[in-house]
């Protein structure tokens, strides 16, 4: 029987790969300038952490990220998130898995031993039907072979939708909104979420995690605004 191969979800040609879901090509042009390793802003080349960070440094140690939030990936996002076609999902996961392969064999940054995905809270997510962070971090969690459930971290308080307020109210609006449910310890833990705009709903879980003695907090993302 002939089989029809998969096509690239960008691109649209044939996969040599179909479970890949993007091709190498389309792969290797999503890029970014050059970005500080620790918030992600932009920075001088060869600048671990900018100026910024030196300053006043996120509680997080390390964010890895495909790209800004820009076309064509931030289009694959609004489609994974707001047609609920969810078969992008694994596509876009292996896209910070090449990320994130890279950075671990550069040394650059420990491999995880747990991965918590940005929970929403159950009536956003029973209106959504599904949860783009956990569909993201659960295919990274099985790549990597490290701990993953999805209830991790929960939101216990509904808050205000983040993108219509500004940078000072979302972090207001997050106080409290969260509560950590496993082991922290000693561990290195990865957040993941689908874009990173201020940092605030990241920031306050790495917190969170930080009180809770984690050894390192890295944050991975499709797309951080730049």
């Amino acid at each position: 029987m002939l089989t029809i191969p998969g096509l690239c979800w960008l691109c649209r040609l044939p996969l040599a790969c179909p479970a890949w879901g993007i091709c190498s090509r389309c792969s290797a042009a999503l890029s970014s300038p050059s970005c500080c390793e620790r918030c992600g802003l932009p920075a001088a080349r060869g600048v671990t952490q900018c100026g910024r960070c030196l300053q006043n440094p996120p509680p997080w140690d390390k964010l890895i990220f495909v790209t800004d939030y820009q076309p064509p990936l931030n289009s694959l996002i609004h489609r994974l998130k707001f047609t609920a076609t969810t078969a992008l999902a694994p596509a876009l996961a292996r896209l910070i898995l090449l990320k994130v392969i890279a950075a671990i064999r550069a040394g650059s940054v420990p491999k995880p031993e747990a991965i918590v995905s940005v929970p929403l809270h159950s009536r956003r997510a029973w209106r959504r039907g599904f949860n783009q962070s956990a569909l993201l971090a659960a295919p990274l969690a099985r790549w990597l072979q490290c701990a993953y459930q999805h209830a991790s971290v929960r939101r216990i308080r509904a808050t205000a939708t983040q993108h219509k307020l500004s940078a000072r109210r979302r972090r207001g609006n997050l106080k409290g909104a969260f509560r950590i449910e496993f082991p922290v310890a000693g561990r290195h833990i990865v957040i993941v979420d689908d874009v990173v705009t201020t940092g605030s709903t990241v920031a306050e879980i790495a917190r969170l995690l930080k009180k809770q003695g984690a050894a390192t907090i890295q944050v991975w993302c499709l797309c951080r605004t730049l």
